[in-house]
């Protein structure tokens, strides 16, 4: 017996194979996404591939851990406190939720709850670019206890998307006052607008805002906005079309620095 053990682990959604000795030590760990044995020590190479035998499927390319890049290095050494890349969509309402849920019998339904499902949608249509080169964090937080919904990162460049319930409502844009249905009209084009300028302190780069609609009956705009795009929860995806401004290096490191809370502490 090679005094080897396997044990599965999940990292950010992905499942890795550890082979550890007896005394809790890593020797190798196995990518299922990768299709690669990472070994530790050559020396128990034979013994890795042996133990791991029942678990690889296809063709697996075996050799030492690759040489992490800067981006990688500035993930590897966030504290999981730090790290807001775990955030889910809505991340910030939902733990609001969790700790003052309201009462449960209500007249009218609570509107955190309707926010939390346009950041829901929206987000995880977001989250549907990372095949293609974007990256997105959710619950951005800013000093004063605001914060971006969505911060999006990808070859066309940096996107501040700021989302609103707007269900079966009609939607009235006057630059820079937004009304929902029969609610009150607000400078919301305003809040957007200094939100991705934050961002785009914080980070050194142009940050776009935008605005996302929930379910709209309908959306009337008076007049051309100015730096502004106004998209439907279900066209989000349409900022996967913007490209040429990044490159996936570029994208990578942004994504890096957006990601740890100590860049938005002072902005």
């Amino acid at each position: 017996m090679n005094a080897l053990r396997v044990i599965p682990t999940w990292r950010h959604g992905q499942e890795r194979l550890y082979v550890c000795r007896t005394d809790g030590r890593n020797v190798a760990w196995y990518d299922r996404e990768a299709a690669r044995v990472n070994l530790l020590s050559e020396e128990r190479r034979e013994d890795v591939l042996d133990v791991l035998g029942p678990f690889l499927t296809g063709a697996v390319t075996v050799g030492p851990p690759p040489v992490p890049t800067p981006a990688e290095l500035v993930r590897l050494s966030l504290h999981p406190d730090d790290d807001l890349a775990p955030n889910r969509p809505g991340e910030a309402l939902q733990t609001v939720l969790d700790h003052e849920p309201g009462p449960q019998r209500r007249m009218r339904p609570d509107p955190r709850r309707h926010a939390l499902a346009a950041e829901l949608a929206v987000g995880e249509a977001l989250d549907r670019l990372d095949g293609a080169g974007w990256r997105t964090l959710h619950s951005v937080p800013l000093p004063g206890g605001d914060r971006v919904h969505h911060l999006v990162i990808g070859p066309g460049g940096l996107f501040a998307v700021h989302t609103v319930y707007a269900r079966k409502q009609r939607v009235l844009v006057a630059d820079p006052m937004v009304t929902v249905g029969r609610r009150e009209a607000r400078p919301l084009l305003r809040a957007v607008r200094a939100d991705a300028n934050r961002a785009s302190y914080a980070l050194t780069a142009e940050v776009r805002p935008v605005l996302a609609l929930f379910g709209p009956r309908d959306v009337s705009v008076t007049a051309p906005l100015r730096e502004m795009r106004i998209l439907l929860d279900t066209d989000v995806t349409s900022l996967a079309r913007a490209g040429g401004v990044l490159k996936p290096a570029d994208v990578e490191a942004l994504h890096a620095m957006a990601r740890d809370r100590g860049t938005w502490v002072r902005v």
